[in-house]
């Protein structure tokens, strides 16, 4: 794949997430206008799904519940819209497959088109109004770094951000990546940020992805060129709602031995989509591609990334810091120090925290 082709997959990846931005004003629908639909979604799924004899069923369980009256009271193309979207996933246990109703989507047809400038730049906006997707940067009791990851851009627009939080975190003892809100985004940019977390000069072969469209095969490797590098113990928490690109990145962590699992089973979504038109500006995600591991020549779809220590999502972070303190005290050299870990873990096994002192001391 060339360059350009590739910096076009990937901002188009990650961007498309943000779709639903372009929602407007329902139409009506008849039942004319339904099994229209019905059909034209049965061509594009048969065409494209990665499964294709999953596929099949999928589109005729759709067709044969529209010929029974099933959607009868979907009266508009919002409604119509939503009713796919939980009977595509019903009926594939596919978590990828959606429906939606949107304005102005135009189905890629061939090869991808380069973004006009303004485009890039607009896009380049979006990612930086969201923080790239980093929700939180601390520094957590006992010189323990946490970085809270909500999506994953391109790396493009955020290679930087990543570069920058990892400067940051680059004193710490060890690192907490948070991932338990991570719904997704650009395998490309996974790619780049599991860069940071081996030495320079490990070049890793992480996964590949296979489009059935059009017959590809793509590569993704860390990226020799990330410089700031981080070889501390990392703890990485995740929940059920940790889905696709969050969990690419906490499974190449596991599979890698890079990095600890505290958390929740994963959403179990491998498989990455392509955006088609349905009509009546109805427009579906069908998982067009699958992803192979590199190192388990297999995938999380269905099954989702099991975390190396389970615990409810919401008490994964107290149980990454605890077990992350418990190392420190274990390793400390000096007793004062070890005396402030000890402390500082106590107080996390408790829940507690250090409160703010604003006075003259």
């Amino acid at each position: 794949m060339s360059g350009k082709k590739k910096l076009v997959a990937s901002v188009v990846f990650s961007m498309l997430l943000s779709v639903s931005a372009l929602a407007v004003e329902d139409l009506p629908l008849n039942a004319s206008d339904r099994a229209a639909i019905v059909q034209t979604l049965a061509e594009k799924i048969n065409a494209n799904y990665i499964d294709p004899a999953l596929g099949e069923k999928v589109g005729r369980a759709i067709a044969d519940k529209n010929a029974k009256g099933g959607y009868a009271s979907a009266a508009s193309a919002k409604a119509f819209s939503e009713a796919l979207n939980a009977d595509l996933r019903k009926f594939s246990s596919d978590g990828h497959f959606s429906a939606g109703f949107y304005e102005g989507f135009r189905e890629r047809n061939g090869a991808a088109e380069v973004p006009s400038r303004a485009k890039m730049e607009e896009w380049r906006e979006q990612a930086a109004r969201r923080g790239y997707d980093i929700d939180k940067i601390e520094r957590l009791p006992g010189n323990v770094g946490y970085i809270e990851l909500r999506g994953f851009g391109g790396p493009e627009f955020s290679g930087p951000a990543y570069g920058a939080a990892m400067s940051l975190m680059a004193g710490t003892d060890a690192l907490i990546l948070d991932l338990r809100r991570n719904g997704g985004g650009s395998p490309a940019g996974v790619a780049y940020l599991m860069s940071h977390f081996f030495p320079l000069g490990d070049h890793r072969h992480l996964i590949d992805i296979y489009n059935r469209p059009d017959d590809t095969t793509r590569q993704f490797w860390t990226v020799p060129s990330v410089a700031q590098r981080y070889d501390k113990p990392v703890y990485v928490l995740t929940s059920a709602r940790t889905f696709s690109a969050g969990e690419d990145c906490a499974y190449d962590f596991q599979v890698q031995k890079r990095g600890t699992l505290v958390g929740e089973t994963t959403g179990g979504a491998s498989n990455p989509v392509g955006w088609f038109s349905v009509g009546h500006e109805i427009v579906v995600s069908i998982p067009t591609s699958r992803t192979t591991n590199f190192v388990t020549k297999t995938n999380w779809e269905h099954v989702g990334v099991k975390p190396d220590i389970a615990v409810p999502a919401a008490q994964a972070l107290q149980a990454a810091h605890t077990a992350i303190l418990r190392n420190l005290v274990a390793s400390a050299k000096d007793d004062s120090e070890r005396k402030e870990l000890q402390r500082q873990l106590a107080m996390v096994e408790k829940g507690e925290t250090d409160k703010p002192v604003y006075t003259p001391r």
